[in-house]
């Protein structure tokens, strides 16, 4: 019996020859996780701390750049696009002779409605137009035809002087025949104008631009 054993146990497992097993210490895994987290977490801690600083010293010039800058946007407003002008069918025309030429009023108001636009009075001018046009012509309406029936016609007569008359408020336009007057303008020539007229063409840099600026705050 080894002198290991007590006297009397008699155990089943006896330490038997001259060679012992060496007792160690068990291993303490915790501890050194520990202090592994402890040694990251004063890593992260000193690294905190150093951006702070880098921002105490940076801080003013990184607001500056990031607190001015401004968010801008271009808008292009859109080109000039179809104006809504009346068609030839919905002016009615009083086709008036103010020269001493007989026959015009008559020849130009069949002109006239060939190229679509309605008839109304045919005849000589009144008093106030007899004798005194010496122009090509005088188109005269009323106020709200100065940006509608009044260009329209002008289409069709070069060179034709354009007036409103405020007093008036029928919607007819009068084409009062000059001196200087001869014929209508060529038909052709007459509805390439009135398609340049109803649909402008842009401009050269697709409308006008305008800039929108907005401060973006940045951190």
């Amino acid at each position: 019996m080894s002198m290991l054993t007590p006297p009397g146990m008699g155990g089943q497992y006896r330490i038997t020859g001259n060679k012992y097993p060496r007792m160690r210490r068990p291993r303490r895994h915790g501890r050194l996780a520990l202090l592994a987290a402890c040694c990251l977490a004063a890593l992260g801690v000193l690294g905190w701390g150093t951006l702070q600083l880098i921002d105490v010293f940076t801080g003013g010039t990184k607001a500056a750049a990031t607190g001015s800058r401004t968010a801008c946007t271009t808008k292009a407003s859109p080109s000039p696009g179809v104006v809504a002008l009346p068609r030839p069918a919905q002016i009615t025309v009083n086709v008036l002779n103010a020269t001493p030429r007989s026959g015009l009023a008559k020849k130009t108001a069949e002109e006239l409605k060939k190229r679509g636009f309605r008839i109304g009075d045919v005849g000589n001018a009144t008093k106030e137009y007899d004798k005194k046009v010496k122009g090509t012509a005088v188109l005269l309406g009323p106020a709200s035809a100065r940006r509608t029936s009044l260009p329209v016609l002008a289409t069709q007569l070069t060179g034709a002087e354009s007036r409103t008359d405020a007093a008036r408020k029928d919607g007819t336009v009068d084409l009062i025949i000059g001196d200087a007057f001869t014929r209508l303008t060529d038909k052709a020539a007459a509805d390439r104008a009135l398609t340049a007229l109803a649909h402008p063409k842009p401009a050269a840099t697709g409308g006008t631009k305008t800039k929108r600026c907005g401060s973006a705050s940045g951190r």
